[in-house]
């Protein structure tokens, strides 16, 4: 069942296509410059993303890619706040792992 969820998932980020990147962390990713991060990658993870952050938790966590201290700092907080988003924030990263790998 899970792999028929996942699958399901990643079709229809397949199917939004190549054409250009847009969203907080999709344009985050691109602009990160790392190696592997192609448009269709960060597009897969801007899907993912709409799915499983509000707009707010987008924008701290597209934070991260620019500055990676502040994802260090974030998951040490004793802050209720700061634990809320962490958890969030690593179910977004494992759920976009698991669907977007497969376009990189």
């Amino acid at each position: 069942m899970r792999s028929l969820l996942i699958l399901g998932a990643f079709a229809s980020v397949a199917a939004c296509g190549g054409g250009g990147v847009s969203g907080t962390i999709g344009e985050a990713c691109i602009d990160a410059d790392r190696r592997n991060a192609t448009p269709a990658l960060c597009s897969c993870v801007q899907q993912v993303a709409d799915r499983s952050l509000s707009g707010r938790d987008q924008s701290r966590a597209a934070a991260f890619f620019e500055n990676p201290q502040l994802a260090q700092d974030t998951r040490q907080s004793d802050r209720r706040g700061d634990e809320a988003f962490w958890d969030r924030y690593k179910l977004f990263t494992e759920q976009a792992r698991q669907i977007c790998q497969p376009v990189a």
